[in-house]
């Protein structure tokens, strides 16, 4: 990593502690945009609505600089070297455990019970419904989840979770206090959560939204909003070890 000089680019809390951790872990860091930088950090993911012209960020860096975002699908960048922090398997599971963090707080604070013994279904099988399994079986809660696939719902039955079809959810709604989707597709429709129990809560943890009404709670990109602190140090991990990983023989 010698030589490396990293630009951050952006606004975000997470991307300012990013730039901390890595100050803190002798990487270097500027605010001038000068034909010295090897990498421009941006923000994670890259390019939301209100973000900065890439043609902007990239008019006074080098032309080899290295790019370093989450979902560098621009059109602008496809000439550069790319570091796309959401194409990382590591950093998408441990990102994975924090949404599921954030995700519990949300839901505590919704609840006027505990979570043990409390009836809680997760509507997702992925990285994140694993992680708030995980987490909510430490709780004592009475998990159930649904998942598409027969393999699935074979393989959380041998882990001790009660599973459900997405497919026949309906009659079973009312037994829930908590509701999490994780599924990036349409699982309850504005009817179906009529089925749902009247102090149930419900929280659309999903890229694309899967529950309508009303009372749901949409909660995307969750670590850089609740915990910028943990999402920026992860930030600044992943790219330390894959900076290492490069200079690896």
């Amino acid at each position: 990593m010698n030589g490396t000089i990293i630009y951050p680019c952006g606004d975000s809390p997470a991307l300012t502690y990013a730039t901390k951790e890595l100050l803190a872990r002798g990487i270097c860091v500027t605010n001038d945009p000068s034909q010295t930088v090897t990498h421009v950090l941006l923000s994670v993911p890259s390019f939301v609505k209100g973000s900065v012209d890439p043609v902007h960020i990239l008019s006074g860096l080098p032309k080899d600089v290295t790019v370093i975002g989450g979902n560098l699908s621009h059109p602008t960048l496809q000439n550069y070297r790319q570091i796309d922090l959401l194409q990382d398997a590591q950093y998408l599971a441990q990102n994975a455990a924090i949404t599921a963090d954030c995700a519990l707080r949300i839901a505590g604070n919704q609840l006027p019970v505990v979570f043990e013994n409390c009836p809680i279904l997760i509507i997702g099988w992925g990285r994140i419904g694993k992680c708030l399994a995980k987490k909510l079986k430490a709780l004592g809660a009475d998990i159930c989840v649904a998942a598409r696939k027969e393999t699935d719902r074979a393989t959380l039955c041998a882990l001790g979770y009660r599973a459900e079809d997405p497919s026949t959810l309906q009659h079973c709604l009312m037994r829930y206090r908590v509701i999490f989707n994780t599924a990036p597709d349409a699982v309850l429709t504005k009817s179906q959560t009529l089925y749902c129990r009247p102090d149930c809560v419900k929280i659309d943890l999903a890229s694309i939204q899967g529950i309508y009404g009303s009372d749901v709670i949409h909660a995307r990109g969750l670590p850089g909003k609740q915990t910028p602190e943990s999402s920026g140090i992860l930030i600044a991990n992943t790219i330390i070890r894959l900076l290492r990983k490069e200079d690896t023989p």
